[in-house]
């Protein structure tokens, strides 16, 4: 799983430029695409029981000590690799063209973040599942973006609703025998309607 994420973020950053479509668009093609081609493979193994649900949706129950112990030393490994991109990458967000200026390797920093958006969405995809994986790094950040005035501020406020949000979204699966995944993400979008209804700060 993590080797296919990671050739599908390689693919994104390698197409961007040359087909002179959006990230979002592309992220969109490939994302759909690699989901049909896999849902397309699993038909062929007929001798293989596979749980296509879990894989769909998550399921957070599955979820070994091996599993939890590497969804924390990878994520810290991925903290400390986004805390060196830090800055090039706020710079190449921010004007492209003028990080080049800049001597900013725009396509290093691009490709670097895509491989760490990758891993993130690979230890993901067991909690929440391939469908609803997207929808959690989006959220949390979206919520935050209303009551942040630096970006590092945005980044801190995301994750601590990501956090909130597992937390809820488990609790409210305990409680009412819900699935984890869309559990999680309705929290998650729970927290975001919240957010609408209190005044943004100040930019």
């Amino acid at each position: 799983m993590l080797s296919i994420v990671l050739a599908v973020a390689v693919l994104l950053v390698t197409l961007a430029r040359p087909s002179g479509l959006s990230n979002d668009t592309l992220l969109g093609i490939l994302a759909h695409a690699s989901l049909a081609l896999g849902l397309i493979a699993l038909s062929f193994m007929e001798t293989q029981r596979i749980d296509l649900m879990s894989y769909l949706f998550g399921d957070v129950l599955a979820t070994t000590v091996f599993d939890i112990t590497l969804i924390y030393g990878i994520g810290a490994i991925v903290a400390g690799g986004l805390a060196l991109l830090w800055r090039p990458l706020l710079a190449v967000t921010v004007d492209e063209e003028l990080a080049l200026v800049e001597g900013i390797p725009v396509k290093a920093v691009n490709l670097g973040f895509m491989l760490l958006l990758a891993v993130i969405v690979a230890l993901a995809m067991k909690v929440v599942g391939i469908l609803l994986v997207t929808s959690l790094i989006i959220i949390p950040a979206a919520t935050a973006r209303r009551f942040s005035t630096t970006p590092e501020q945005m980044a801190a406020f995301a994750a601590v609703g990501g956090c909130i949000a597992v937390a809820a979204g488990l609790w409210g699966s305990m409680q009412f025998d819900t699935p984890s995944g869309p559990s999680i993400v309705t929290a998650a979008f729970a927290l975001f309607v919240l957010a609408t209804a209190v005044p943004a700060f100040k930019r």
